[in-house]
Formats: structure tokens, C-alpha cells, sequence
């Protein structure tokens, strides 16, 4: 892949980058699943389960950059990579980077809404 492959606001990373974005994915996942059987096994308030927070907004960022194939990190800063991991290329125009900037803020916000719904439907659920 080049450096053609870049869509402001659209697109901005590779295969490369999209499987680094997988992997904190299943990282989340995986931390999620162990704190969610951890309540169960301590029978943890409801309060406490907003502890699920952080492993389950790892999920949703990794979730929605591989999805999305947009780096949140990237868009904020004006870059893309097509290439091989670490090697960024600088957005040329202002209004790439504010494209992509408006991309990286709706993919965060959609981050912070899965992540709030993981939470809440954890805090609902019957743990005894």
C-alpha cells in the first residue's frame, strides 16, 4: 500500500496499523472479561463495577480505529501510515488535518459511548 490510500477524514491507516488496533481490541476484551469474572467472584457492589471502565474503553478505542481504519492519535495529530508500523507521514493541507481532526473527535465520542454502555449494562447486571 501508498501513501495514495489516505481519505481525509476517512481513512488513515494501513493493514499494518489496523492489526495493532485489533489487538488492543482483544486486549480490552480480554481485560474485560477477567475484571467482569472478578466482580463475580467478589460479589463486588455495583459501585465498584465502574472499575470496568478502563479495560472496556482499551475495547472500544481498539474497536473502533480497526473498524473505522482511522487512528484517533493520527487524526489528531495530522498524519496517516500505509506503510510499515511507526512510519507517519504528515497531512499537507489545513483542511485534511481539520477533516481528519473531525473524524478523530466523533470516533472518540462513539468510543465513550460503547464504553458507557459496557459499564452501565455491568452495573445492572445481577451479581451475587
Amino acid at each position: 500500500m501508498t501513501e495514495n490510500n489516505y481519505i481525509p477524514g476517512t481513512c488513515n491507516i494501513g493493514p499494518a496499523e489496523i492489526r495493532r488496533r485489533r489487538i488492543v481490541m482483544w486486549l480490552g476484551c480480554i481485560l474485560s472479561v477477567v475484571t467482569l469474572a472478578s466482580f463475580q467472584q467478589s460479589h463486588a457492589a455495583r459501585i465498584d463495577r465502574i472499575s470496568i471502565a478502563l479495560p472496556a474503553f482499551v475495547f472500544a478505542i481498539g474497536f473502533v480505529q480497526s473498524r473505522k481504519k482511522f487512528c484517533l492519535a493520527f487524526g489528531f495529530m495530522g498524519a496517516f501510515n500505509f506503510g510499515k508500523v511507526g512510519a507517519i507521514t504528515k497531512v499537507l493541507t489545513p483542511e485534511q488535518r481539520a477533516e481528519d481532526r473531525k473524524t478523530a473527535l466523533s470516533l472518540l465520542g462513539q468510543a465513550i459511548l460503547l464504553t458507557a454502555v459496557i459499564v452501565a449494562v455491568t452495573m445492572a447486571m445481577p451479581i451475587k
